[in-house]
């Protein structure tokens, strides 16, 4: 899944160039590269689909060449994640009618390859011999209150997988005090966003809690649905009719046979820059530096990150900071008040609106 707009990296991030696009973590590719280098480690890079807006289809195929025209799904407007995922599995539907599906979203960070692979491939076997949806969680560390949360009962659901447990209960980015009984229970890890599936459960599932996405996608009482083909009109029509619903609230949060799988790998969503800070690599100070020919005098906790050019960039005398700049704009902006970055990306586009009028 790459659709997401990742507004909150702005400006580094816009919707014009969203997160998964972006080198966000300085490792040298970008959040989809990594996704996709990850997959082909689970299975034929042909086997891969990428469901993005059908504004970034080209800088998918920039990013990865060689993709065949099914691999690379544009969706005409954003309607949540389910719809993301029967538009990939109505097209998986006429090439593997036997498919085994993993859905992940493409601007996650993960840490030990080899465990993250060892995790998935246990997961396909699991969901290969059983009526299940398995869902990925990952331990918590602290009460997030970005992530969602899975409740899961305190008995494995086989005793070959000691790690799978029947989920309870999922609870949507709760408030402080909610997120740190949840942690004080230790009977909830945070959703990971990863999904594993055979095609013919998934295709349950939809036509049982979501019959509107599923008819159109797989088709039902003769009509064919997005299943026959997916040229642009037949799309365009279906999302223009299909609900806006994500696939957690939609299906996992109603389905009685969800089970999550502790991860033995690190995660993060890295979804704003205060998490960036907390994923990456730090230097002495507890700074995070990403890009350009940086500078620091007596910064601290301070995340960094600029575009890689001919600019020197020289910091003093900060503790706490967001400093991140694009080719036109640097911010300058508390940690702690990053939450004013939405007021930002909006004054500065309004002004520059203005300016183009006058």
């Amino acid at each position: 899944m790459a659709g997401g707009t990742g507004s909150r990296f702005w400006p580094v991030a816009s919707s014009e160039r969203p997160k998964q696009f972006i080198d966000i973590m300085g490792t040298g590719e970008s959040m989809l590269q990594a996704t996709f280098s990850r997959m082909e480690r689970i299975c034929p890079r042909e086997n891969i689909i990428i469901v993005t807006s059908r504004d970034h289809c080209d800088t998918v195929r920039e990013q990865i060449s060689g993709l065949a025209d099914y691999q690379v799904l544009g969706e005409p407007i954003r309607r949540g994640t389910a719809p993301c995922i029967a538009f990939a599995a109505s097209v998986i539907s006429r090439r593997c009618p036997d498919a085994n599906i993993i859905v992940t979203p493409s601007d996650h960070a993960v840490f030990g390859l080899d465990r993250y692979v060892g995790d998935i491939n246990q997961a396909i076997g699991i969901a290969e011999q059983n009526d299940w949806i398995i869902t990925v969680g990952v331990q918590p560390t602290n009460p997030n209150t970005k992530y969602g949360y899975i409740q899961y009962s305190e008995n494995p659901s086989l005793p070959t997988a000691k790690n799978l447990h029947q989920v309870v209960t999922f609870t949507e980015k709760p408030p402080i005090e909610m997120a740190r009984k949840f942690i004080a229970s230790g009977e909830f890890m945070w959703n990971a966003g990863i999904l594993v599936w055979r095609l013919d459960i998934l295709k349950e599932a939809f036509r049982q809690f979501l019959p509107n996405v599923s008819d159109l996608f797989f088709g039902s009482d003769g009509e064919p649905g997005l299943y026959a083909e997916t040229v642009p009109d037949v799309v365009e029509r279906a999302y223009s009719l299909c609900e806006s619903i994500s696939t957690d609230f939609g299906i996992l949060e109603k389905a009685a046979n969800v089970h999550v799988m502790e991860a033995s790998f690190g995660w993060s969503d890295v979804e704003t820059w205060d998490s960036l800070h907390e994923t990456c690599d730090k230097d002495v100070s507890g700074n995070v530096v990403v890009g350009g020919n940086v500078f620091t005098y007596d910064v601290h906790n301070t995340v960094i990150h600029m575009p890689d050019d001919e600019h020197t960039v020289v910091v003093e005398g900060l503790d706490g900071y967001i400093v991140a700049a694009d080719k036109q704009t640097l911010m300058i902006c508390r940690r702690d008040h990053e939450e004013q970055i939405v007021k930002f990306r909006s004054d500065v586009a309004f002004d520059r609106i203005k300016s183009k009028k006058e």
